[in-house]
C-alpha cells in the first residue's frame, strides 16, 4: 500500500497571527487556492522575515525557493517572492515584495544564508539587486552575458551569440546572426502532393506513371489500341470465341 501523501495544517487563523505579528510591515494578505501570500513593505523585509521566524504560532524556519515573475507594465515591474516552510507546524506561506530595475531589495542572507545562490538566480535571470549580497554574481549565464533571460522583453535569440573563433583561437562574443533565412511553410505533407522537390529527391530516377484508380475509367489514346470497327472474334461463321484463360482441347487446332 502506498504511504498517504503528508498532511499540511490548515490556513485557519494563519492570516490574522501574520497581521498581528507583521503590523504596519503588512500591505496585503491574501487566502487563494489555498496558499497564503503576504504583500511586505520592501524596504522592511528583513523585518518581516524575522518576525515570521520567531513569532509563536508562525515559526517559518525554512526559506524554500526564491522566485521572479515580470509585469512590464506596471511601474514597479518585478515581484520577488520567497517561499517559507515551518517545520513545527508543517505549513507553508509565501511571501512577496515588489521592485523595478533600479530599487534594491534587502538581502535575506544574514537571516537564511542559502539565500545568496537564490538572490545571485533572480539577479541573473530578472536583473533585481539586492542590497546586503556581497557575492551578487550571475550564476547560470555566461561571462560577459547581456541583459536578462527571464524579462518579458528580452528577445528569444539573445543580443550576442558565442562561438570559438580559430582565427583568435578563443571565444568570442558577436552579434545575432541567423544562419538560416526565414522560410514560408506551406504546411503541406510531401506525401500529399507537395509541389515542390525535395532536397536529394532531384537525384531520384523518374518514377513510372502511376495506374488508374479504380474510381476512374480507363481511357485509350487512339481507336486503334479499342478495336473500334474491326468484326468481333465471336461473329464470324464458323468460328468460336477463344478464350484465352482457357487451355484448347487435345486435337483441336493440332494437324
Amino acid at each position: 500500500m502506498r504511504a498517504p501523501a503528508p498532511r499540511y495544517a490548515a490556513n485557519d487563523g494563519v492570516i490574522d497571527a501574520a497581521t498581528a505579528a507583521l503590523g504596519d510591515l503588512l500591505i496585503e494578505a491574501k487566502d487563494a487556492v489555498g496558499e497564503v501570500s503576504l504583500t511586505v513593505v520592501r524596504e522592511k523585509l528583513c523585518d518581516a522575515m524575522i518576525a515570521l521566524r520567531d513569532t509563536p504560532g508562525l515559526e517559518y524556519q525554512q526559506l524554500s525557493e526564491i522566485a521572479g515573475v515580470d509585469y512590464p507594465e506596471r511601474a514597479e515591474r518585478f515581484d520577488v517572492v520567497y517561499q517559507l516552510l515551518s517545520f513545527t507546524r508543517n505549513h507553508r506561506i509565501r511571501v512577496r515584495v515588489t521592485t523595478d530595475e533600479e530599487k534594491p531589495v534587502p538581502s535575506v542572507t544574514g537571516i537564511w544564508p542559502v539565500a545568496g545562490w537564490l538572490e545571485r538566480e533572480t539577479y541573473d535571470m530578472y536583473g533585481v539587486l539586492f542590497e546586503g549580497n556581497d557575492d551578487l554574481r550571475r550564476i547560470l549565464t555566461d561571462y560577459g552575458f547581456q541583459g536578462h533571460p527571464l524579462r518579458k522583453d528580452f528577445p528569444m535569440t539573445g543580443y550576442v551569440e558565442v562561438r570559438y573563433s580559430e582565427e583568435a583561437k578563443r571565444v568570442v562574443y558577436e552579434p545575432v546572426s541567423l544562419a538560416q533565412d526565414f522560410r514560408n511553410f506551406d504546411f503541406m505533407s510531401p506525401w500529399e502532393g507537395a509541389k515542390y522537390v525535395l532536397p536529394g529527391d532531384e537525384k531520384a530516377p523518374a518514377a513510372p506513371p502511376a495506374p488508374p484508380k479504380a474510381s476512374e475509367p480507363k481511357t485509350s489514346e487512339s481507336t486503334a489500341q479499342t478495336g473500334a470497327g474491326q468484326p468481333h472474334p465471336g461473329n464470324q461463321p464458323g468460328e468460336k470465341p477463344k478464350d484465352a484463360d482457357v487451355p484448347a482441347p487435345k486435337g483441336e487446332g493440332q494437324k
